[in-house]
């Protein structure tokens, strides 16, 4: 069965992220010898990104909707919106 709605953008997400790790680095994740706790911090750096990026969306769509992301009040009386 061929992948379809969002798995088949994520499949071709992953097939482009291949490729251009390919050609920054000359290799696959398979083929680098990068030790398990390198492979660890690896991980541990992209998902601490991740978060920074999520709360920066969250912060948008609460700004959007005039609430506070820190209390989620709307028009609270917290730093953000002094």
């Amino acid at each position: 069965m061929k992948p379809t709605g969002i798995e088949a953008i994520v499949c071709k997400d992953i097939a482009a992220r291949q490729q251009l790790g390919i050609n920054k680095y000359g290799t696959t994740v398979a083929d680098n010898n990068l030790s398990l706790r390198e492979w660890l911090e690896h991980q541990y750096e992209e998902l601490l990104d991740a978060a920074v990026y999520c709360r920066r969306a969250i912060a948008e769509i609460d700004a959007n909707a005039g609430r506070c992301s820190r209390c989620e009040m709307i028009y609270c009386e917290c730093e953000e919106y002094e």
